[in-house]
Order: structure tokens, then sequence, then C-alpha cells
């Protein structure tokens, strides 16, 4: 398992989910989400978090069909994970995030919050979905996952 901190992120359009991960890569959190109302305000916001945790890459939710294939909100997430790893000097890769907003909206739920207060967190909830299945997934096979933009 590689040492550092990774950063995952779930693009929408209202708002981006982030999380972030421990030192040892073994626990993914939420993260204030930004908001991605002003695409041009929403990359300042990213810049400053992205400089504050100082990851070792970029993990971002590819919301593939049920099929596996790429509708448009995946080749949306496509093309702001290309822009992104245009702008920053470490890896970025797409990690299947097939049910993560299910997964989360149901963890949200368990904790005792209804669909009205956690509307502002479950795109960061379903980004620390994504971010620990991407920490058990090389944990388990020695391999980080997905795949990384050019």
């Amino acid at each position: 398992m590689r040492i550092g901190r990774r950063l995952a992120l779930d693009p929408g359009t209202a708002r981006i989910g982030v999380a972030v991960s421990d030192r040892d890569g073994i626990l993914a959190s939420p993260h204030e989400p930004l908001s991605a109302s002003d695409p041009t305000q929403a990359m300042v916001a990213l810049d400053e978090v992205i400089t504050e945790v100082e990851p070792i890459e970029i993990i971002v939710g590819l919301p593939r069909s049920m099929d596996g294939s790429d509708g448009a909100a995946a080749l949306k997430a496509r093309e702001f994970a290309e822009e992104l790893a245009g702008k920053v000097s470490i890896p970025v890769r797409l990690v299947d995030e097939r049910l993560s907003t299910v997964q989360a909206q149901r963890g949200l739920h368990a904790q005792g919050r209804s669909m009205r207060q956690s509307r502002s967190m479950i795109d960061s909830a379903a980004a620390a979905v994504v971010l620990q299945h991407a920490l058990d997934t090389e944990r388990s096979s020695g391999h980080a996952p997905g795949e990384v933009c050019s």
C-alpha cells in the first residue's frame, strides 16, 4: 500500500463531493463539498483543497451505467477528470462509482439523517464511498484502482 493521502471527487452539476483519506490509506472521510455552480470558482476552491490536503493522487468517481457503459454523466466525469489532470502535477484516476450514492444515502439514513438533512453532504458521502472502495481494492490487490487520465 502506498503511503500518502488521497483526494476523491464526485463531480455533479450543483456540487462537487469531496473525500480525503488518512496518510496510511486506511480510512476515507467526507470533506466539505464544493459548489459547482461557477466552474471557474469551483476550480479555484478545488485548488485550495489540493494545496491543503497534498494528496498523492486524485480519484474521480465515474458514474457508469449498470451494464458498465458510459452514459452522459460518465462522459461529463471523464471531461472533468481530463481537465483536472491537465492542471495538476499528480495522477488523476477514474474509478467506477456505480451505486455509491445509494450506499451513501443508506449510511446517512442509518445515522438518523433524513434525505432533506443529508442533501448537502450526500455528494461528499458518495465520494467517501468511492474512495474507501479504491483504498480497499489497492490494499487487497496491491495495485492502484481505476484508469489514469492523461
